[in-house]
């Protein structure tokens, strides 16, 4: 078991969600960073889409009520085991009865937790994750929750010391592409989404980074029925202010896309922080 003492701002059990199920309604969710707990279970040996815990902006404290091994990914921050400091992106020893705390990354928003043999709370769906629009999957933890641990047996050994840790560029560039619906805009919009910086707002989530910035005109009035919507879709409400869809997003939406971010700059997408300045590119 791992008890939680301080969940820290907000922290999920998450996995790689719950595909397929869009077309009866069931979003997706799952890690909002899917690069970053991909590579967290494979530094200790787990199938890639084992159950960890997503941290936004680090602050929890996690006590093992067993040995296990760890690693922490995405995000950088101060990790402390049993009052001693380790790395990010290897894996640690936990020794039973330790405390496992996490302070506040620097850069990123954020941070993923493996624990060898993953998180056995229920499925829902096939999955384990939190879903904060839909209320699918566990709650948010709070103190005094217990997770319980899957089994290692028959997982791979842990053959891997360190690995790369990711950028966090002051302003990153997310690359889109011409979304479903960019023909509902005035010829520029394209243009000036590519060209100006944008700041991310405090108004941000799971669901999606809500951006300030020059509005994007539409060239085209009138009601949009509802349509398929995919993670990194970049919707325009009538403020003319792009909105960039995360793992959370709804199923369907009535907005227009303009644009929809390449595949690779979703993780990036999802560890910008609420006042980070962004650029968008072709």
């Amino acid at each position: 078991m791992i008890e939680v003492v301080r969940p820290g701002p907000l922290a999920t059990v998450q996995d790689l969600g719950r595909p397929g199920l869009a077309h009866l309604g069931v979003p997706r969710s799952g890690a909002a960073d899917e690069r970053a707990l991909r590579l967290a279970n494979r530094l200790v040996g787990n199938p890639e889409g084992a159950a960890g815990v997503e941290l936004t902006l680090g602050g929890a404290v996690l006590r093992f009520h067993r040995a296990a091994w760890i690693a922490v990914t995405g995000a950088p921050l101060a990790l402390r085991i049993g009052g001693r400091g380790y790395g990010t992106n290897a894996p640690c020893h936990v020794p039973s009865g330790a405390s496992v705390e996490f302070g506040m990354p620097g850069s990123g928003l954020r941070s993923y937790l493996a624990v060898r043999g993953g998180l056995a709370v229920g499925e829902v769906l096939g999955s384990r994750s939190t879903d904060l629009l839909s209320g699918l999957g566990p709650a948010p933890l709070q103190a005094g929750d217990r997770l319980p641990l899957g089994s290692v047996t028959r997982l791979d050994p842990i053959t891997v010391d360190v690995a790369p840790g990711s950028s966090f560029p002051e302003t990153p560039v997310l690359r889109v592409l011409p979304g479903p619906r960019d023909g509902w805009f005035a010829p520029d919009a394209l243009r000036t989404l590519t060209s100006a910086v944008y700041e991310v707002s405090p108004d941000s989530n799971r669901v999606g980074v809500r951006l300030d910035g020059p509005a994007l005109r539409r060239s085209r009035q009138g009601e949009l029925g509802s349509e398929g919507m995919v993670t990194g879709s970049v919707q325009v409400p009538p403020s003319g202010l792009p909105i960039v869809f995360l793992a959370d997003h709804p199923t369907t939406g009535g907005y227009p896309v303009v644009a929809v971010l390449a595949s690779a700059s979703v993780p990036d997408a999802a560890q910008l922080r609420p006042g980070q300045r962004v650029r968008f590119g072709s």
